[in-house]
């Protein structure tokens, strides 16, 4: 018992002088410090702007909500279905019912050119017309500024995203639609989801201005339970009257955020591996150099009897000590840089914009401090393998 007592007394023997030594070698420290804060920031920020885009689509998505587009459409911009086509979903096995009949939506979606605020340059800002069955099914729409459109009238209101991003959505001003100027009525919120994103309007109107005559591009139908949701799309697809395509809503805004999650995780990690790179040699430079001053300390703890295996654990914790503080720096320039920033981006499915905002979050946090240690990690290895190779007599001898 008392060897292993004995030899953690060493690590931390020498752990502590190392530790006071840093004052003497600050530049150095202070470099790899930054350095490693570097890689964490540009890591967890890149990562948070992924992290908020998933959120925003994945909020949209509910279990016990269903999506209907056409048969072979990736999305609801190719796809078409007829009035009599949404009438039979709703009226499908599985779909709840109220007092004003199915809990199904039939929406339309076109897109609009509105400029972004940040650059003024035009973006793909997208237009649903929806009917009054829609509140049944978006139950998370919310009037929270001016006030709902008028049935019948050339009138929109905007999601909370939109209205922050793009110019000309403030409730008072007008946008163009067609050849018109249609006005902005209220603002709505939608529990974060991809409709804040999003004008609405109702589908009539919108039918009438882009000449889609009594046609939708989806339907969205509340079902009774999440368990119903078998039995809605085997109703859908025995149905001879229909050609549609069935998904999950969850599972639908899941695949919209695929790509652009993909992308940009992979630009992340590649941007942070080439800084950890710099990071690692920043961090043997300065174990290298704290072996280099301590050399006849380190000479002389060996000839006092400590072991090289204690030697190397000691510089390794000092390394891994100073690359978890460097993370703990850029995790924390990291959240208030990012968290909480407002953006927008393109969905490629849908070539519209998304309205969103960074998250940066405790895994993302998590993930930035493992890659710190693991720089600090590989950055001490070798100068310690080193230290405890150094011969006594020769570190002694060192001035």
């Amino acid at each position: 018992m008392a060897g292993p007592i004995n030899w953690l007394l060493q690590i931390a023997s020498i752990t502590k002088f190392g530790m006071l030594s840093i004052p003497r070698r600050r530049g150095a420290v202070a470099a790899t410090v930054i350095g490693i804060a570097g890689v964490v920031t540009v890591l967890v920020g890149v990562l948070s702007i992924a992290a908020g885009f998933k959120q925003a689509m994945t909020a949209s998505g509910s279990p016990d909500t269903a999506i209907v587009l056409r048969s072979g459409a990736d999305s609801e911009m190719v796809s078409g279905l007829s009035r009599d086509e949404t009438r039979v979903i709703g009226d499908s096995p599985g779909v709840a019912r109220s007092a004003q009949g199915p809990r199904s939506s039939a929406e339309l979606f076109v897109i609009i050119d509105i400029p972004k605020r940040s650059s003024g340059g035009d973006a793909n800002v997208p237009l649903r017309g929806v009917e009054r069955s829609a509140f049944q099914v978006h139950d998370d729409f919310k009037i929270i500024r001016g006030r709902m459109f008028d049935w019948g009238k050339n009138e929109v209101v905007v999601g909370s995203g939109a209205a922050r991003e793009f110019a000309g959505l403030d409730v008072g001003s007008s946008i163009k639609v067609g050849r018109a100027e249609w006005p902005v009525v209220g603002i709505f919120t939608a529990n974060g989801g991809v409709a804040e994103s999003e004008v609405w309007t109702g589908a009539t109107v919108l039918q009438e201005t882009y000449h889609r005559g009594d046609s939708f591009q989806s339907v969205q139908a509340k079902l009774v339970s999440p368990g119903a949701y078998e039995q809605f799309r085997d109703a859908l697809a025995s149905n001879p009257q229909l050609n549609v395509k069935v998904q999950r809503q969850t599972e639908y805004y899941v695949e919209r955020s695929e790509t652009m999650t993909r992308l940009i995780t992979t630009l992340g990690f590649l941007i942070a591996f080439l800084m950890a790179i710099g990071a690692v040699f920043g961090a043997l430079n300065t174990m290298y150099s704290a072996v280099s001053t301590r050399t006849r300390e380190i000479g002389t703890l060996r000839a006092l009897g400590f072991g090289a295996g204690a030697v190397v654990v000691a510089l390794m914790i000092e390394s891994l000590a100073l690359a978890l503080i460097g993370g703990a720096i850029g995790g924390s320039m990291a959240y208030f840089a990012f968290n909480g920033f407002h953006t927008s981006t393109m969905n490629f499915q849908s070539f519209s914009q998304v309205a969103f905002a960074f998250r940066v979050t405790p895994q993302l946090l998590l993930r930035g401090i493992i890659w710190a240690a693991i720089i600090g990690l590989i950055g001490g290895l070798f100068p310690a393998l080193r230290a405890a190779r150094l011969p006594i007599a020769a570190a002694l001898r060192e001035l």
